[in-house]
């Protein structure tokens, strides 16, 4: 198969398409087990022959828990760990993810999302008020990989624009059903700020997420808590 890399030096301003030629060995590789064997190559060389760099992405996992490679492949954003060269066809183009900067390579700057979560404080300040009724809820937006390819299709999400996506509504929907009465009502006020405001509801978001979280359903929950101060009953 060809594969076609979208290459961008550290430091640089221009980027460049190199392909290179690779055969798989099992019907079970994925996009990162093939960059890593193309970096294992004593030698790189893209299809012309010519000397090429190692390629960089990022990886941690590999058992889509993590987030880290994710990546634009064939012009969709996904976990490279979890994209199967049999599902790909015999021509393969990766990109990073074109919402953030880009660092090198396959590799985005997503420092944005970290920030976006430090400034709504999504984190308990004090004790949480637990409720086994509510627990399922918690748990689904916990699953977030904080992966960013929610925020790569929502035609909303800008770097800097104000409004979080998916990415940072998650967390708060992870933290909204346990909080005391007046971190509540500041939290109500972050989300509607940050999230709710800026949503247009196209829920691009729901198909293209990796861990398959219930996103309207987390998001109709914090909905109702945070801007219309009712709770909804889990099923």
């Amino acid at each position: 198969m060809i594969v076609e890399i979208l290459r961008h030096k550290l430091g640089s301003t221009e980027s460049f398409y190199q392909s290179f030629k690779y055969k798989p060995e099992d019907e079970r590789e994925t996009v990162a087990t093939m960059l890593e064997n193309l970096n294992l190559q004593k030698e790189l060389k893209d299809i012309d022959g010519n000397k090429a760099d190692k390629i960089v992405f990022r990886k941690s996992c590999l058992q889509k828990k993590c987030g880290s490679c994710a990546m634009l492949i064939n012009g969709k954003p996904g976990l490279a760990c979890a994209s199967k060269l049999k599902d790909l066809g015999d021509h393969i183009r990766l990109e990073p993810l074109k919402k953030f900067p880009v660092v090198e390579d396959l590799v985005a700057d997503r420092s944005i999302m970290q920030e976006n979560l430090k400034l709504m404080k999504t984190y308990f300040e004090d004790g949480a008020i637990v409720s086994e009724k509510r627990n399922t809820l918690s748990y689904e937006a916990s699953r977030c990989l904080q992966c960013g390819c929610c925020l790569e299709v929502c035609p909303n999400f800008m770097i800097d624009n104000g409004f979080t996506g998916m990415a940072g509504a998650m967390p708060l929907s992870r933290i909204i059903n346990e909080l005391p009465k007046q971190r509540l009502k500041q939290i109500s006020k972050t989300y509607s700020s940050y999230v709710y405001e800026g949503c247009g509801k196209s829920l691009a978001c729901v198909d293209i997420c990796p861990a398959k979280i219930r996103i309207e359903e987390l998001l109709a929950n914090s909905n109702a808590i945070a801007v219309w101060k009712r709770y909804i009953k889990e099923k």
